[in-house]
């Protein structure tokens, strides 16, 4: 292994760390943005689609786009639109049409740049040795992710203060400050000039996420036996990113109904985060000890008890309790879905399958927060929490049935 091959995935656990920051600070923001702008809870979804919006038609053409080599040249697109919608957001929110326009962008910056990033991991799993390792290779990259995740809360803790809405003018700068920051360590992934044995280390480690000799249709095609578990792995994936997400956006909202100080949200989001972290973190000695598909049965048959649960009326210290315990279940089936996907993927086509999962969970951003916002209107935030939690259940029934 040379240098540069050494030195590459620090740069990509980097980029996930400014991505992921970058990303949880504008999603509360955008929520406190559209509530001081008039809008309604009940249609604080339609914040979640905009985000989903171009991801969902655009997803499996980047990934036949990195599958072909263009993945560098995408990164640096990726971090290019993130900054873009950050200057934006900042200075060009007027109304609602406005945040939800540059939101759409967002969502378009954030999809090239996760995937981006899944297929520099996926692209390391060439030789047998690192196949083995891909649990923990994909849980150090999603707890990397995870300690972004859990910053940018600790922003709105700091800013916030004890309002119930914080400035969200600084909280859009700082947004701003974190995709700046992803697109200085884009630049040396994209411009780095491999010397030939690393290049040649490079090619070798695209045998998984290679050059896409097939059509679209027949890179997306698979045999029964490998059929089942992608799709079970990407149904799973779809609902649990759509669960956290609904944290984000309605946490805040529920902090609101129940008069509850945006710092205290902004720990009970850290909170959350900090226990998806420790999952990840242990994600190696997890999949050992119980195996990865009881893990993501019970991970995801825990989250939704737990997010049920939110939907009580808890005393803030309970509630607290609550939401380390869905993160830390939570927190352990995002990885193992792309480990199944990656494995499972006929050769040549794991970044075209890695972007069909993130079109799956597009799609159900798209359509299930303005769904499940719905019961906002004559339930409360609580109901979007209960509905979350009965779908987190149906997901875990769908992978024990199709689970390999």
């Amino acid at each position: 292994m040379t240098m540069t091959e050494r030195r590459y995935p620090w740069a990509v656990l980097a980029h996930a760390f400014f991505l992921q920051l970058a990303v949880y600070t504008v999603r509360p923001t955008a929520s406190y943005r559209a509530l001081e702008l008039g809008v309604d809870p009940a249609l604080l979804g339609l914040v979640v689609a905009s985000f989903s919006l171009l991801p969902l038609l655009a997803a499996v053409w980047v990934g036949r786009m990195d599958d072909a080599g263009h993945g560098r040249a995408l990164l640096l697109a990726g971090a290019g639109l993130m900054v873009v919608s950050g200057i934006g957001l900042l200075a060009a929110t007027p109304d609602v049409w406005w945040l939800l326009g540059w939101n759409v962008a967002l969502g378009l910056g954030h999809l090239i740049s996760l995937l981006g990033e899944q297929s520099r991991i996926a692209s390391t799993s060439a030789d047998a040795g690192q196949r083995r390792r891909l649990d923990s290779l994909f849980g150090i990259y999603t707890f990397t992710g995870s300690a972004g995740q859990a910053v940018a809360p600790s922003l709105l803790a700091v800013v916030g203060g004890g309002a119930v809405l914080p400035d969200t003018g600084q909280l859009f700068g700082w947004y701003l400050a974190a995709a700046v920051g992803m697109l200085a360590v884009t630049l040396p992934i994209a411009l780095r000039r491999e010397p030939p044995a690393a290049a040649e280390a490079w090619d070798a480690g695209r045998a998984v996420v290679g050059p896409p000799r097939l059509g679209m249709r027949a890179a997306l095609a698979a045999d029964p036996d490998a059929r089942r578990p992608l799709v079970a792995s990407i149904g799973v994936s779809m609902m649990v990113l759509c669960s956290i997400d609904l944290i984000q956006v309605y946490l805040p909202a529920l902090g609101v109904d129940r008069g509850v100080p945006a710092a205290v949200v902004g720990t009970l989001l850290t909170g959350r985060a900090v226990a998806t972290m420790a999952s990840r973190l242990a994600m190696g000695r997890l999949v050992t000890r119980f195996g990865r598909p009881q893990l993501i049965l019970w991970g995801t048959a825990a989250g939704a008890a737990g997010v049920l649960v939110i939907a009580a009326p808890l005393p803030v210290w309970a509630l607290a309790l609550v939401l380390v315990a869905a993160g830390y279940a939570l927190g352990i089936v995002q990885p193992l879905t792309m480990t199944v996907v990656t494995l499972a993927a006929p050769a040549g086509t794991a970044a075209t399958w890695l972007a069909a999962r993130i079109t799956a969970n597009r799609l159900g951003q798209a359509l299930i927060p303005p769904a499940v916002g719905l019961l906002a209107a004559g339930f409360g935030s609580a109901g979007v929490f209960g509905a979350t939690g009965v779908l987190l259940g149906v997901a875990a029934v769908g992978w024990r049935t199709l689970r390999p």
